[in-house]
């Protein structure tokens, strides 16, 4: 069956990455100019009272589904009309049950965590946001399933121009927090009509007890897996909001942001199209192994740079930038969540590998062992460290990450080092040329020009060490995207 077969998969997963980014090119412009202007014309404050509300909904988001969408997309054989019924009717009864008791204790959420009127909309917003996004699981999953990237990024593309637009001209008419309670609601609305217009389905409810229990055995453990790493990350702003000012809690989110952002540019679209592709070829181990060592090499090769020109450059854009000087105390956080990226990037593959081939009860387990850490060690360096200890600790527990290479490479014999030693080495070189040269920064004009000079050397020093396979991984790319 073609879909089972290797070269059919490889070309659909690198024409999906191409997709995915080139086509999302305008989108992730806009997304990294809206997050600009939203530093430059909100306060600290209200960034932080946006952090803390939105993560109160996206802890209550993954709880939509019990992991019954993943299991349809890991399923080997193609789900039925009643399966996928089955999963929607679930999925809502739980959207409902998790929406009313919020809604009805929403007054004393805001009290709990002092917030104002503007506060108090948002979250209603948000849970607005968090019901559409669940009626449009299902199509979703059916793209997914089928590879079909092209049309998948539709939604995102409009959705994304909406919100980022919307917080642009919000943020700079000067509407503060509410800047966001209305680009969300406007994000959703069209998102949903969205999905639908690219991927309708037999929508319909039931409630086959066989088909939920055959998707349960492998959805609820990556439920739970999923709800862990909730706990570890978001459910721990809903705390920190408790115990810091809003003032710090936005310091947190505008380092965490703008750290994370290669993440979220770069390694979930990656993730996103290898995770199903994964599950198409998990019967190939030598097909999979391919797939992780070029996943690594991919995010690497984007990841590390961009992780040390944010610890290296953040300075002085916070210096060279008008009304960025308030972000000043954000700097010490920022450069250890940059380095969290570069350990993420490379733990994250292989953890999808583990997923993609049915073991997730191994994925729970590392999860377990992160959350603890996590809500051990931070409230700890949070009260030595301040505001700066979140993000120690979460660079120190992201170091740990290695061992889930040692547990991949039980079932798969991939290399690490050959993927990424030439990126990280790049990337060595690249720091210290501009610790060398930085002293030359004095404007905008010379920061480019440092900048410009740090990506020559970065880019030769990969291509004196490995030019031979980037040709002829710059050809397959090529030759991938161009087919039909």
């Amino acid at each position: 069956m073609d879909e089972f077969n290797l070269d059919a998969v490889a070309r659909k997963s690198v024409k999906g990455v191409f997709a995915l980014v080139s086509r999302t090119f305008f989108i992730q412009i806009l997304t990294i100019l809206a997050s600009f202007i939203l530093t430059v014309y909100l306060a600290p404050e209200a960034y932080g009272v946006f952090f803390v509300v939105s993560s109160i909904v996206v802890f209550l988001t993954y709880f939509q589904d019990i992991g019954l969408a993943a299991a349809l997309i890991q399923k080997k054989e193609e789900p039925t009309v009643d399966e996928l019924r089955s999963t929607f009717t679930i999925q809502q009864i739980i959207v409902l049950a998790i929406i009313i008791p919020v809604v009805f204790f929403s007054k004393h959420i805001v009290s709990f965590y002092g917030l104002n009127i503007e506060g108090y909309f948002l979250l209603l917003a948000l849970l607005f946001s968090f019901f559409l996004s669940s009626l449009r699981t299902i199509p979703t999953v059916l793209l997914e399933r089928r590879l079909d990237f092209n049309k998948l990024i539709i939604p995102q593309i409009a959705e994304s121009s909406v919100y980022n637009i919307a917080l642009i001209i919000l943020a700079v008419s000067g509407f503060g927090i509410n800047t966001f309670t209305f680009a969300v609601i406007a994000k959703s609305i069209v998102g949903m009509i969205a999905t639908y217009l690219v991927q309708s389905w037999p929508i319909g409810l039931s409630f086959n007890i066989k088909n939920i229990k055959s998707l349960v055995n492998f959805g609820f453990p990556f439920q739970a897996n999923t709800v862990l790493a909730l706990i570890k990350d978001e459910l721990l702003i809903v705390y920190i909001g408790r115990i810091l000012p809003f003032n710090q809690v936005g310091y947190i989110g505008f380092a965490q942001r703008w750290a994370f952002m290669p993440l979220r540019l770069v390694m979930d679209n990656v993730i996103k199209i290898t995770f199903p592709s994964m599950s198409r070829l998990q019967h190939d181990k030598a097909a999979i192994r391919v797939a992780i060592e070029k996943s690594l090499l991919l995010i690497s090769f984007l990841i590390f740079p961009t992780a040390v020109a944010i610890i290296q450059y953040s300075t002085f854009l916070i210096d060279l930038i008008p009304k960025y000087e308030k972000w000043e105390p954000a700097l010490l956080s920022l450069s250890f969540f940059a380095l969290n990226t570069v350990f993420s990037s490379i733990s994250t593959p292989f953890t999808n590998f583990l997923t993609a081939i049915g073991h997730i009860r191994i994925t729970l387990m590392f999860m377990v062992f992160w959350t603890v850490t996590t809500w051990i060690l931070t409230p700890l360096l949070i009260f030595t460290y301040g505001f700066n200890g979140f993000a120690i600790a979460s660079f120190l527990i992201s170091c740990t990450s290695i061992i889930v290479f040692v547990v991949a490479r039980k079932f798969i014999k991939f290399s690490l080092i050959k993927p990424v030693v030439r990126q990280l080495f790049a990337s060595v070189i690249m720091f210290l040329v501009i610790q060398f040269s930085k002293e030359i920064i004095v404007s905008f004009p010379t920061l480019f020009i440092n900048m410009f000079i740090a990506g020559i050397v970065y880019l030769g020093v990969i291509f004196a060490l490995g030019g031979a396979e980037l040709v002829k991984t710059a050809k397959f790319i090529i030759v991938s995207v161009r087919s039909k």
